[in-house]
């Protein structure tokens, strides 16, 4: 089952496959079994959408998400509770990164923003050098 978004991705054997996927579909594209995306979505690293029969829909923006997921925990060995940390780490990085492609006003209203969501970010880990413990 396939709908068509208007984007694209590559499948583990180099077919490019376009729109939102069921998760048997997307398991198979990953290369994961159907389970370990369920338990991605319980512990809160994915939300796919649902169809009115509550049906898995992944996207391609998911799927980039999984693969993310995917390096994290088999190549750099993190548990799901870093994994967690570093992808709300990379969301305000991405930000600024989008934003550096856009005119200089906007990149540093961007910057600002990313700097106050890193600045928080740390004092939420506890490594923010301006409020020693």
């Amino acid at each position: 089952m396939v709908a068509d978004r208007g984007d694209a991705t590559t499948g583990a054997d180099g077919v490019e496959f376009s729109g939102v996927y069921i998760i048997s579909v997307a398991a198979r594209l990953l290369e994961m079994h159907p389970q370990t995306l369920r338990k991605y979505e319980r512990v809160g690293l994915v939300q796919p959408s649902r169809t009115g029969g509550h049906l898995r829909l992944y996207s391609n923006d998911d799927l980039l998400r999984l693969r993310v997921i995917r390096r994290l925990v088999e190549e750099l060995g993190l548990n799901l509770a870093g994994v967690g940390l570093v992808l709300d780490l990379v969301g305000p990085l991405r930000r600024l990164v989008d934003g550096a492609e856009l005119n200089t006003e906007t990149l540093n209203a961007a910057a600002i923003r990313a700097t106050a969501e890193l600045g928080s970010f740390l004092k939420y880990v506890g490594a923010d050098p301006d409020d020693p413990e």
